[in-house]
């Protein structure tokens, strides 16, 4: 397994990630984090762990640098949020280490909304995208515009994100799938919760790479 600590040029600034690609990698999962969250996010860093389990490499990034998470406004820019995303996954489509394995998304919170935008952007570039405890309402005029199969994962004691995730869901034209996690809360910190949201995304990522 190849561990990597990178630095990502953009434009605009120079992202920090942790590129994991277990040997015979079959894909690699781009994480796009929520409010006030990072690559060190213990929860996102769980699920991580078990997709590299079943051979799917992992990309955990932090999409603001750390001056600009120091500005709470940051935290909610979709637009700023999705473009880093963007860019992000461009550089590394022609990242030699990565050799051309397919992309897809993970979003957590209003981190979803950057990848449900992000991957209307690219098309059948992104071949697959979970949100988990998700804000893809914030991603509303791009919900239509999405062919990559999306599965929503949503806590069944998480009332208002059902609601909002609802919404969404019947506005995708895709390939699509909700799931509730009967006794989870928003941060699925219930024992085994965690494990069943990580099992659910390894079963819809495994559907759709090649």
């Amino acid at each position: 397994m190849k561990k990597l600590e990178i630095d990502i040029p953009l434009t605009s600034a120079i992202l920090k990630g942790d590129l994991t690609i277990p040997m015979g990698a079959t894909g690699i999962v781009v994480f796009s984090h929520g409010i006030g969250s990072s690559r060190f996010s213990t929860r996102n860093r769980m699920v991580a762990e078990l997709l590299q389990k079943q051979k799917i490499g992992t990309l955990l990034l932090d999409l603001l640098t750390d001056e600009e998470n120091s500005v709470y406004e940051n935290r909610f820019n979709i637009d700023l949020l999705t473009s880093r995303l963007i860019e992000t996954t461009e550089w590394l489509v022609n990242y030699s280490e990565v050799n051309g394995l397919p992309i897809c998304y993970f979003g957590a919170n209003t981190g979803a909304a950057s990848t449900i935008r992000a991957a209307a952007y690219f098309g059948d570039t992104i071949k697959a995208v979970v949100s988990r405890g998700g804000r893809p309402d914030l991603a509303s005029n791009a919900l239509h515009q999405v062919t990559a199969p999306t599965l929503f994962i949503v806590g069944g004691e998480d009332i208002p994100i059902i609601e909002m995730n609802k919404r969404a869901y019947d506005e995708l034209h895709c390939e699509k799938e909700m799931k509730v996690i009967t006794g989870a809360t928003h941060l699925f910190e219930e024992p085994g919760k965690l494990f069943e949201v990580a099992d659910s995304a390894i079963i819809w990522y495994t559907k759709y790479l090649p």
